[in-house]
């Protein structure tokens, strides 16, 4: 797909922008060399003026509010030199020239030259073409200039001599594009579905969360059809003044008509979708519900012709969109487009390693298992990474070690040597990964331990413990999510079991431990006191009561007992916690010394120790 070439400037903008740097000339001159074209009489002080009379010098004079102009006696029949002074309050001046013979008058009314006359002509009119130029120009040019701030600016991609994008560009999304099969066939043989009397979605909504590639797969979509690709944000729409957004609506469909077939993509529909039912403040709020509005009456409108117009727009956003706007008739079907599976994450590196040389010990599938939940933007960033790394390091080629150290970027940020840990703080430190570490082999649901570190990485990581997946997981019981809190509350159990006393390190866990804890309670139902009911309504804040409050109206009372749930969650984590770190107690002492003499741990060496973690009786019983 290429973007189409925008047309060469109007031969009146040309001539517009000559005429305007020609005034600008012309008023320059008058304001800072308003003598350039006239004659040059030198200036006198008012002393001398009036003492030239007395000496009777002075042949005739004119008297003017801001200048008196007078000409003294020639020698013989030359005339005499003319000098010109600033006048000041003097009302004995008429009386003194009358006096001395000098022939005076009144300075008549004042008679522009011609370039006085030029600019009283030319600059008003070049001042209106300079307004019009500036409309014209946000407007986006073309003959209607300064009317055209109503205009699409929607870029326009057709089939050219690039490589467009297909299909086979897209990787890890399999139902989505087998959901979009159908739009492209429909584009390319619309007879097919006519003939039998199928009627093909009007608009396709793809919804997904963001990197997922909703706007790659709307190209693909486009770049297998072959037609016209009409591309455009919500948010270009909304405009300053109200009906602006409206009119640029009405234009980008009639374009589309004159291109059918054809395709209008529009990204980030939420940014004018919104449901009006939510309120919102007068004034600015109406431009979005005139282009909402706008949206809806040309998506009924366009199908009347019998134009093949489809809509394509994407969203991460759909429960915050206007029910109008997904009625049947309008957007007819949503395609998920969700983060890839195993499977999905391996064919995604597979195309986006295409352009990276790569080194013989590249596992991607490795790679791959240790990236759920990442986008298919996450994973190319990961493979863009490993390259950088690469080639800092000056190797030929992309190795496994560089993908490694990628993904460890990615997850915990930049290694932080220049950040010097003193030997106690490197010591807590030490006992504290390693804590996380034991208790995260102990328990079931948190993925295998792979390495511990305590180099400091990120903004205020001092070391880490990296967990990855040994499989993709949808569902987890209520064992496994004690078993996260109670890995998660590790590192502080380690803290107390050696040193007997606590530091700050931990305060990012105690955070997510509270967090998990509290979701168990309202949103999962995993409490026996108060039963299988819902009290988080973060999923559908948008229908809230607009103060951001997570939770939905409970009396004191419950409240009170959803707070003493979740302490008994998180308390019972700890208990396991500190059970298992002093059963292990010796083990923990070797780990540690170890870690504090190589800084890092993984592989089978990390293996090795960790199956060696003793399991408390019941570690993993719900208590």
């Amino acid at each position: 797909m290429a973007i189409k070439d925008q047309p060469q400037p109007p031969r009146f903008r040309q001539i517009s922008n000559v005429l305007l740097l020609l005034s600008s000339l012309f008023l320059l001159a008058n304001i800072f060399l308003p003598n350039l074209f006239g004659p040059q009489i030198p200036q006198v002080p008012y002393s001398l003026f009036v003492h030239q009379i007395q000496e009777q010098d002075v042949v005739r004079a004119s008297v003017g509010q801001n200048e008196i102009r007078y000409q003294l006696k020639g020698e013989g029949d030359k005339p005499g030199q003319v000098l010109s002074t600033t006048p000041i309050f003097d009302l004995d001046l008429p009386k003194l020239l009358q006096e001395k013979g000098v022939e005076f008058a009144a300075t008549p009314p004042s008679k522009n030259g011609w370039i006085g006359s030029v600019l009283s002509w030319v600059i008003p009119p070049l001042i209106f073409v300079a307004i019009f130029q500036f409309f014209m120009n946000r407007g986006g040019g073309g003959p209607q200039g300064a009317l055209s701030i109503g205009k699409s600016k929607a870029k326009v991609y057709v089939e050219g001599e690039s490589a467009k994008i297909t299909f086979a560009d897209v990787a890890g999304v399999e139902e989505a594009k087998t959901e979009l099969v159908e739009v492209v066939e429909f584009l390319k043989t619309p007879d097919k579905f006519t003939a039998i009397g199928a009627r093909i979605p009007k608009g396709v909504l793809l919804v997904g969360p963001p990197g997922t590639g909703k706007t790659l797969l709307a190209k693909a979509v486009a770049g297998e059809a072959g037609v016209p690709f009409f591309s455009i944000s919500g948010s270009e729409f909304v405009e300053l003044f109200v009906g602006v957004g409206s009119a640029r609506v009405r234009d980008l469909f009639e374009q589309a008509k004159k291109q059918a077939p054809c395709i209008i993509f529009i990204d980030e529909l939420d940014a004018i979708g919104k449901s009006r039912s939510t309120g919102g403040m007068y004034g600015g709020n109406d431009e979005r519900e005139q282009t909402l509005n706008q949206l809806l009456t040309e998506m009924d409108g366009f199908a009347a012709g019998n134009t093949t117009v489809i809509v394509l727009a994407a969203t991460n956003r759909p429960e915050s969109l206007d029910a109008a706007l997904l009625r049947p008739g309008r957007f007819d079907r949503q395609v998920l487009v969700d983060r890839p599976d195993l499977s999905g994450r391996e064919a995604i590196l597979n195309i986006h390693s295409q352009t990276v040389k790569l080194g013989p010990d590249i596992d991607l599938k490795a790679i791959a298992t240790r990236t759920p939940g990442f986008s298919g933007a996450d994973l190319a960033n990961l493979v863009n990474e490993a390259a950088l790394l690469a080639a800092r390091n000056k190797r030929l080629a992309v190795a496994q070690e560089d993908f490694l150290e990628a993904f460890e970027r990615v997850v915990a940020g930049l290694e932080k040597k220049s950040r010097v840990l003193n030997e106690k703080e490197k010591k807590i430190v030490a006992y504290h990964e390693v804590g996380h570490a034991m208790v995260g082999a102990a328990m079931t649901g948190g993925g295998e331990v792979a390495k511990i570190s305590i180099i400091p990485r990120g903004m205020a990581a001092l070391g880490y413990t990296l967990q990855v997946p040994t499989e993709d997981r949808f569902l987890l019981d209520e064992s496994e999510l004690r078993g996260q809190i109670a890995t998660l509350l590790g590192g502080r159990s380690a803290e107390e079991v050696v040193f007997g006393s606590i530091t700050t390190g931990a305060s990012n866990d105690l955070q997510k431990a509270t967090d998990l804890a509290e979701r168990m309670v309202t949103t999962y139902g995993m409490s026996k006191v108060l039963g299988p009911l819902a009290y988080d309504r973060s999923q559908q804040s948008f229908l809230g009561d607009g103060m951001g409050n997570a939770r939905r109206a409970v009396s004191a009372q419950t409240a009170e007992a959803i707070d003493q749930e979740v302490k008994e969650i998180v308390e019972t984590a700890h208990k396991q916690a500190l059970d298992i770190l002093k059963e292990n107690r010796e083990l923990l002492e070797t780990i540690t010394s170890k870690l504090l003499e190589t800084e890092v741990i993984e592989g089978e060496k990390l293996h090795d120790f960790l199956t060696q973690v003793k399991p408390v009786d019941k570690v993993s019983a719900v208590v």
